[in-house]
């Protein structure tokens, strides 16, 4: 096996095949390793997250290079059979692509079992792997940027079947009505890692009725005598965010949570809540509620105005990064950063809302967790004991990312530095890059004057991304992955931003120039 740097908390295990890498999986499951923190199989890779803290990097790769590749992992006998309806728009190319004819390409797919060998991609997506060894075909040269629910793709050798709307480049064969992902379900994906799987042929079969979609939790409406926010302006962007839901990577889940997660314990700090509590993070500003009750919140994160308008239409301005006091009838509004980008708007008690899957994180690619947040809504808080502890005032951060100067973030070079020519990563690291306006929670989409040139050409079998990879598509224009980034990828990264400037990451504004810096690598490869 082969270590690849990731990052200052993770390192991608290379290996020869998948089966290599089940084994190696099912050794760390049955016998963990202290330290480890999560596992994300692939194709021929194991990304493995650790706490630096708790074991080194170099330490990690002897204790994991022990392992035996023998090992097997115990299964529940569960099989699964999908119901597929063999007219996918990409059915034809795919039997010219292997000689053979559209009703031996349905022969072939529904003639086998296959086996669920990790997940990724989208919640509920699974790699399946198996089926009638003709089946592999690469994916399409240029993706589709919308790509039905219940979808069945090929890629390479995998099946798969897209859970919800999305791009992809998979060749796309069938659909089915089958849910890969229902969150009314106790186990929300339906395939897990280790599960079989038939398809079946229902082409003749006539098209069932959609099958609505599990809604949003709904905000409940505020007791009698207790207290919420009625939200006036939403601004761009307004979501609950927390600590994240981590521990979710065997359901294609990745952790999510806020962008700027000192900012998130900052604020909550200083109204005496546990650390990872969900606050409201705002980007850009333009955010105003009023309070329906008693409340103390404090606002963290970017910089700019806080104004307090009380009941009576008196106003003044009010300082972050402090507890503050809200009366009945208070109005607080948050204008236009001119530091930072997402401020974290908490609350003493936290909100009395549902979490999904643990969390009140809303993750914006999966499409997990709350809505949004919209003008008229009315979010619940939770009550607490009457002289609940609030925390001291704390200094503001004074180095927020603004448009004016340079923003500096250190890089981990890695896992896949060598796929791109000599002179990339001096590239990378001499040129500035512009954040554009198609940024997001997802990724912050960069531009540079000269694109990054690829010396390995061949298409990069998925494999588990972290937060902080700067991805490199085929237009050499970097990709860097944030909070809501999918579980795994097919395009080679390049480098990953150090865990300790992900936060500073978070809070870069769009039209901000970029430059990277170097570290040396915590590992060899």
């Amino acid at each position: 096996m082969r270590f690849l740097p990731v990052n200052l908390n993770a390192v991608l295990v290379e290996l020869d095949d998948l089966p290599q890498t089940l084994a190696l999986l099912a050794s760390l499951r049955a016998e963990p390793v202290a330290g480890i923190e999560e596992l994300v199989p692939a194709a021929r890779t194991l990304l493995i997250t650790f706490r630096p803290a708790a074991i080194a990097a170099d330490e990690l790769a002897r204790r994991v290079g022990q392992r035996s590749l023998d090992a097997r992992e115990t299964r529940i006998d569960k099989r699964i059979e999908i119901p597929v309806r063999y007219d996918g728009e990409d059915l034809a190319e795919v039997a010219s692509l292997l000689g053979i004819t559209p009703e031996e390409v349905v022969r072939r797919h529904t003639g086998s079992d296959y086996t669920v060998a990790f997940t990724g991609f989208a919640p509920g997506f699974a790699y399946l792997s198996g089926g009638h060894p003709s089946l592999n075909v690469p994916r399409r040269p240029v993706p589709r940027t919308r790509i039905p629910a219940g979808a069945v793709g090929l890629a390479g050798s995998f099946s798969g079947v897209y859970p919800q709307a999305s791009p992809g480049g998979w060749q796309i064969i069938g659909t089915t009505d089958t849910p890969m992902w229902d969150l009314s379900r106790e186990t929300p994906a339906l395939l897990q890692p280790g599960d079989t799987v038939r398809f079946v042929d229902a082409t003749a079969q006539p098209r069932a009725e959609p099958v609505a979609v599990a809604p949003a939790p709904s905000r409940p409406a505020a007791v009698e005598g207790g207290c919420a926010f009625e939200i006036r302006t939403a601004g761009l962007q307004a979501l609950l965010q927390d600590g994240g839901r981590p521990g979710q990577a065997r359901q294609g889940v990745s952790a999510s949570g806020a962008m700027d997660q000192r900012a998130l314990q900052a604020a909550n700090r200083l109204v005496g809540n546990a650390s990872d509590t969900a606050c409201v993070e705002i980007a850009h500003g333009g955010f105003q509620f009023a309070c329906r009750g008693e409340a103390v919140v404090a606002i963290a994160g970017a910089d700019g105005p806080v104004t307090l308008t009380r009941a009576d239409g008196a106003k003044w301005p009010l300082p972050r990064y402090q507890p503050i006091a809200l009366a009945d009838g208070d109005m607080l509004a948050l204008g236009e950063p001119c530091a930072g980008m997402r401020s974290y708007l908490a609350v003493r008690g936290g909100f009395d809302i549902a979490p999904v899957l643990g969390s009140l994180s809303t993750d914006t690619l999966a499409r997990i967790g709350p809505a949004a947040i919209v003008v008229g809504d009315l979010l619940p808080v939770r009550a607490v004991a009457a002289g609940a502890v609030v925390g001291a005032p704390e200094t503001p951060p004074t180095d927020l990312p603004t448009v004016q100067e340079e923003v500096v973030l250190d890089i981990v070079p890695g896992p896949r530095a060598d796929w791109f020519t000599a002179d990339a990563l001096a590239l990378l690291c001499s040129q500035p890059w512009v954040v554009t306006p198609q940024s997001n929670r997802v990724g912050i989409r960069l531009a540079g004057e000269e694109p990054l040139a690829r010396a390995n050409h061949a298409e990069l079998p998925s494999e588990g991304t972290a937060r902080g990879a700067i991805q490199v598509p085929p237009s050499g224009q970097p990709v860097l992955f944030m909070a809501d980034h999918p579980l795994t990828g097919g395009y080679p990264v390049i480098a990953s931003v150090a865990t300790y400037h992900l936060d500073r990451a978070g809070q870069i504004p769009i039209n901000a120039r970029v430059r990277f810096n170097p570290l040396a690598a915590p590992i060899a490869s």
